[in-house]
C-alpha cells in the first residue's frame, strides 16, 4: 500500500512568485519607509508648530521629555495602544495562530495586556508618590542611591535596546519579503522618520504621531478582519474558515522536504484532537506564560510606559491604562485571529523560518487582497515601528539626560542644556537601532526567538522595581541582587534545559519553548523570592519623602492639578487596584478556563469565538479614535480660531499635550 504525502491532498498558494521576488517594487517600499516618515516629521511638526504659536506652550525641557503632564484618557490610551504594539503584536501573534491555532492569538492577547491593566496600578502610584519625577529610575536614585540606579539602568538600557531591535528586525524581514529591498537598508532607513518628528517636537510629538499611527492601524485592522470573515470569496465567514481548519489537521503531517516547500497541515501536536479549532494546546498555554513573563518586563522595565503615565494627568493615567489594555488586545487577538488563522485555512506557503520572521499576515493579506493587501500590512507595520521607535527614542534620551547627565555630571543643569542633549540622544539611539538590527540578522535571529528570550534578560527587574515604589520595606541591597541573581541563573537554567532536552546548544535548540520558558519562570521568581525574603530580614522602612523631592529643572517648585487632592488620588489608587487585578483574573484565568468543556470548538463556538474578535475590534476602533479628539475639541476649535486671528485668549492644548 502506498503512503500518502501531504503533497497528494493538496498543493501549498504561493503569494509570491516562483522566483522567490517581491510582491510590490522596490519603489513601493521606498515610498513607505521614507514618503511616510518624511510626512509625520512634516504634520507632527506642523501640529507642534500651531501648538506653540496659538495656544502659548513653550519648548522647554520639562515640556519636551512630559508633555505638561497633562495628557487625557483618550490621548493616553492611544499613545498606550501605540506604544505597545510593536512589529511582534502585528506579526509574532499570526505566528503563533499559524502554530497553535486559536489559542495563539488568545495568548498573545491575553498575555500582554495584563501588564498594561497592572501598570496603571503604578501610573497612579507615581502620581501620588514622585509627582515630579522624569524616569522610572528617579525613584531608585531618591530611594537606594547610585548603585542600585546603575544597576537599574542598565536593565532599562537592555530593555530598550531588546525592544528597539525587535521592531527593526519585523520591519525589515517584511520590507525586505514585499519590496525586496536591502535587509540591512531597510533596518537603518526605518528609524529615520521617527528621528526628525521626535527631534523637532519630543514627547508631544511623539504623541501626536503615536494617536495617528493608531487610528490607521485600527482602520486597516478593521479591513482584514472583515475581508477574512465577511467578504473575501475565498474565505468570506466563520463556517468556511472552520471547515478548511477542520480540514487541513486531517491531512498527512509533510515530509522534512515538503515542510521545506512550505506545506503547513495534519495534526498540530500538544492540541487536543490535533485541532487548530481548540484552547487546548500545550505549546499555546507554555507559549501564553512565557508571553506573560517576558512582557512584565518589557512594560516595567521599559522607560516609555512609565513617561506615558508621568505625561497623563493624575485623573485620567489609572483610566487611561485601563482603556488602553482593553482596546490593545484587540489587535493581536483579532488580526491573528484573522489572518493568522488564515494563513493555515488558505494553504499559504510558507516555512516555519518564514514564519517565525513574521511572513504570516503579509501571506495572508496578499493572498486575500492582492498587491493591495501587501501594501496595507506595509502601510500597519511601519505605523507599529514608528510609533514604538518614537517613544524608546525618548525614554533613552530621558535616561540620559535626567540619570546621567543631570545626575552625576551637572546638577546645575538649564532647562536649554537638557533639551540640548535630550535632542542629541535622540539622533544617536535612533541611528544605533538600524545597528542592532543588522547584528541580529547577521547572527541569524529571528524576531520570533528574540521576543520569547527578552523576559530571560529583563523578567529578574520587574518585582524589585515594582515594590521600590509599592513597598516600604523594600531594601536597595536586596533589589539589586535580584535583578543580577535572577538573570544570571535565568540563563544557566535556560542553556542547561536547551542541552538536557536536544543534546547540543544552538540557537535552535535555545529558541524552543521548554528552555525559553524554564529561563523565563526563574528570572521573575527567584528575583521576587530574593527581594521579599531579603527585605524581610533586613527591611528598609522607607517613608517615599525622598521621591516627593525629586527636582524639576525649569519649575521652582512643581503646583499639583486640581485633580491631585489626596482624597482623589487615593479613589483613583483603589479603583485601578480593584479592576485592573479583576480583569487580569478574567483574561487570563476565566476566559480560557471557561473554554475547557468544549474541548475542540464546535462550529456554533468558533463563530461566536470569531464574531467577538470582530465586534471588540470595531469597538477599539471607534472608541481609540473619536475619544481623543472628543476630549480636546475645545483645544482643536482654539488653534482652528487661532489660525484665523478669531482666539479670544491662548489656551493650552491639554487634550493633545
Amino acid at each position: 500500500m502506498v503512503k500518502l504525502s501531504a503533497s497528494d491532498f493538496y498543493t501549498p498558494i504561493p503569494w509570491k512568485d516562483a522566483e522567490d521576488t517581491s510582491v510590490l517594487p522596490l519603489g513601493a517600499g521606498f515610498a513607505i519607509v521614507i514618503g511616510f516618515g518624511v510626512f509625520f516629521s512634516l504634520f507632527t511638526s506642523l501640529l507642534v508648530f500651531l501648538d506653540t504659536k496659538f495656544a502659548g506652550t513653550q519648548m522647554t525641557s520639562e515640556q519636551f521629555n512630559t508633555a505638561g503632564r497633562s495628557v487625557k484618557i483618550g490621548l493616553t490610551a492611544a499613545v498606550i495602544v501605540s506604544q505597545w504594539t510593536w512589529a511582534a503584536t502585528l506579526l509574532q501573534s499570526s505566528n503563533v495562530a499559524w502554530q497553535y491555532g486559536v489559542s495563539g492569538p488568545f495568548w498573545y492577547a491575553a498575555g500582554a495586556s495584563i501588564q498594561v491593566l497592572l501598570f496603571g496600578i503604578l501610573a497612579i502610584e507615581i502620581k501620588i508618590k514622585a509627582p515630579t519625577a522624569h524616569t522610572f529610575l528617579e525613584l531608585v536614585y531618591a530611594r537606594w542611591g547610585k548603585g542600585p540606579h546603575i544597576i537599574f539602568m542598565v536593565y532599562a538600557f537592555m530593555t530598550n535596546v531588546i525592544v528597539s531591535s525587535m521592531l527593526l528586525l519585523g520591519g525589515s524581514a517584511v520590507v525586505n519579503a514585499l519590496t525586496g529591498m536591502n535587509l540591512f537598508l531597510a533596518s537603518f532607513l526605518i528609524p529615520w522618520g521617527v528621528i526628525l518628528y521626535t527631534l523637532a517636537g519630543g514627547l508631544k510629538a511623539t504623541f501626536l504621531a503615536s494617536y495617528i499611527h493608531t487610528a490607521i492601524i485600527f482602520i486597516c485592522l478593521i479591513i482584514f478582519v472583515f475581508t477574512v470573515y465577511a467578504s473575501s470569496p475565498l474565505l468570506g465567514d466563520a463556517g468556511t474558515v472552520y471547515d478548511k481548519l477542520a480540514t487541513i489537521v486531517s491531512f498527512p503531517a509533510p515530509t522534512p522536504a515538503e515542510l521545506d516547500q512550505g506545506f503547513h497541515c495534519g495534526p498540530v501536536p500538544g492540541n487536543r484532537g490535533g485541532s487548530h479549532l481548540t484552547m487546548m494546546s500545550a505549546d499555546g498555554l507554555m507559549f501564553g506564560i512565557i508571553n506573560i513573563i517576558g512582557n512584565f518586563g518589557t512594560v516595567f522595565m521599559d522607560q516609555s510606559y512609565w513617561q506615558s503615565a508621568i505625561a497623563a494627568k493624575p485623573s485620567a493615567s489609572h483610566k487611561g491604562y485601563m482603556l488602553g489594555g482593553l482596546v490593545w488586545f484587540t489587535i493581536p487577538f483579532a488580526l491573528a485571529t484573522s489572518l493568522g488563522l488564515a494563513a493555515t485555512a488558505l494553504g499559504a506557503k510558507l516555512t516555519a523560518a518564514e514564519a517565525g520572521a513574521g511572513l504570516v499576515p503579509p501571506a495572508s493579506a496578499t493572498i486575500l487582497m492582492g498587491p493591495g493587501g501587501s501594501v496595507m500590512i506595509t502601510i500597519m507595520l511601519f505605523m507599529a515601528i514608528t510609533s514604538t521607535g518614537s517613544a524608546e527614542c525618548i525614554a533613552v534620551s530621558s535616561i540620559f539626560v535626567y540619570d546621567i547627565y543631570y545626575t552625576y555630571f551637572n546638577p546645575k543643569a538649564t532647562g536649554q542644556q537638557i533639551l540640548f542633549y535630550s535632542r542629541i540622544v535622540i539622533g544617536v539611539f535612533g541611528a544605533l537601532m538600524g545597528v542592532l538590527a543588522v547584528i541580529l540578522n547577521f547572527i541569524g535571529l529571528g524576531l520570533g526567538w528574540v521576543y520569547l528570550f527578552m523576559g530571560i534578560m529583563i523578567g529578574s527587574g520587574v518585582i524589585p522595581m515594582a515594590l521600590c515604589l509599592m513597598w516600604s520595606k523594600t531594601n536597595g541591597t536586596m533589589a539589586s541582587i535580584a535583578c543580577l541573581a535572577g538573570t544570571v541563573c535565568a540563563l544557566i537554567t535556560w542553556i542547561i534545559t536547551a542541552s538536557a532536552q536536544s543534546g547540543m546548544v544552538t540557537i535552535d535548540t535555545l529558541g524552543k519553548n521548554e528552555p525559553m520558558l524554564a529561563g523565563n519562570l526563574v528570572a521573575i521568581f527567584l528575583s521576587a523570592i530574593i527581594v521579599v525574603v531579603g527585605s524581610l530580614i533586613a527591611p528598609q522602612n522607607y517613608d517615599f519623602e525622598s521621591m516627593k523631592n525629586i527636582p524639576t529643572v525649569e519649575q521652582e517648585a512643581y503646583v499639583p492639578d486640581e485633580d491631585e487632592t489626596p482624597e482623589k488620588l487615593e479613589e483613583a489608587r483603589d479603583w485601578i487596584f480593584n479592576w485592573g487585578w479583576i480583569v487580569s483574573l478574567v483574561l487570563i484565568i476565566l476566559w480560557p478556563l471557561a473554554t475547557v468543556p468544549w474541548g475542540v470548538f464546535p462550529r456554533a463556538v468558533f463563530a461566536l469565538w470569531s464574531s467577538i474578535a470582530v465586534i471588540w475590534g470595531f469597538l477599539a476602533t471607534v472608541v481609540i479614535i473619536l475619544l481623543p479628539i472628543y476630549e480636546a475639541k475645545k483645544e482643536i476649535m482654539a488653534v482652528v480660531y487661532g489660525i484665523f486671528g478669531c482666539t479670544p485668549e491662548p489656551k493650552p492644548l491639554s487634550g493633545f499635550a
